[in-house]
Order: structure tokens, then C-alpha cells, then sequence
């Protein structure tokens, strides 16, 4: 399967199997009743992995900032993964760039969602593109779809899926 396919799929499984994250299986990152912090959608952007060499390195800087900043909070090391100059948020709910992140997380915690990554479960990689799977909280139990798009050793560009994890699954080989 081409790296364009699977991505596609990779987009596509992680909106369709959201209970409420960003509107089921609608591509659009405008979800009815909540106003949009820009108009970018989940599909937007690059879709085709390049920088293929760079792929474990790419792997390694994700895996990383999962540990120190994600799960650690260590929001000190920020600027030494995320980049400064360039940072398309697609999450409907943040602007772009760090700071456009910064008050997104802000409103959040005033509602009692704090983001809070307690397992990561995968980090996959090809090219310039690193999907995270993870656990933690945000306001209750969930799961993170967290898809990265590195360049020049920094991240660049960061995609979403927060899916609420159910009290029971409707199969036996779990969640992650």
C-alpha cells in the first residue's frame, strides 16, 4: 500500500472510531456548535510521507517529547521539538503556533479538561509523519490519536483524534 493510502486509512480509522472526537466520520475540523479557532480541516496539508531516511530519527524525536513533555509536563523542553516559527494546529479548537496551542490548553483546563498523557502504547513512523497512540485524561478517560508531521528535526504540524474510552468495550481484544 502507497504511503498516500496509508495515511488515508490511518485519518480515516482514527475519525471514524471516535465517538465524539472531531465530528465521527466528517472530515470537517468544524464541529456544529463549537466555534472554530481556524477553518483548517483534518485532511488539510501534506498527505504524502517524504524524508523516508529520516524515518527513525523522526520516530525518536516524537517518542521523546511524548516522554518528556506529553507524559513528564516538562513544557520547559517545548521549543526543543515543537518548532517556533511553523505549527499548523488541525485540531478545531486551537490556533495555529505554539501560542494559538497554549490558549486552546488554557480554556481546556478552566473546563476541567486538562491534557494528561499517562501510556504511550505506539509510535509509528514513515518519513516525516509519526502517529502517537496513547492514554490518559482529558476531563475523564480517553484515548489520544495524535499524528505529527516532522521537518528539519521539529514538529511541524500536528493532527487529533481524542476519542472518551468506554467503561466497556463491545470486543475482547481491547482498546490498544
Amino acid at each position: 500500500m502507497s504511503g498516500d493510502l496509508v495515511l488515508e486509512a490511518l485519518v480515516d480509522q482514527c475519525l471514524d472510531s471516535s465517538p465524539v472526537g472531531w465530528g465521527g466520520s466528517s472530515r470537517s475540523a468544524v464541529v456544529p456548535g463549537r466555534p472554530a479557532a481556524r477553518t483548517r480541516t483534518q485532511t488539510d496539508g501534506p498527505a504524502t510521507p517524504s524524508d523516508l531516511d529520516r524515518t527513525e530519527a523522526n520516530r525518536a524525536l516524537v517518542a521523546e517529547f511524548a516522554e518528556k513533555v506529553l507524559k513528564g509536563a516538562d513544557y520547559s523542553v517545548l521549543t526543543n521539538y515543537i518548532s517556533t516559527e511553523t505549527y499548523h494546529q488541525h485540531n478545531p479548537e486551537a490556533a495555529d503556533g505554539l501560542d494559538g496551542f497554549g490558549a486552546a490548553a488554557a480554556k481546556w483546563a478552566e473546563q476541567g479538561k486538562n491534557l494528561v498523557y499517562k501510556t504511550v502504547h505506539k509510535v509509528v513512523a514513515e518519513g516525516d509523519f509519526v502517529l502517537l497512540q496513547s492514554e490518559g485524561e482529558f476531563g475523564v478517560p480517553v484515548a489520544y490519536w495524535d499524528l505529527f508531521r516532522v521537518a528539519d528535526g521539529k514538529i511541524v504540524e500536528h493532527w487529533d483524534v481524542i476519542a472518551p474510552v468506554p467503561a466497556e468495550l463491545p470486543y475482547t481484544n481491547g482498546l490498544f
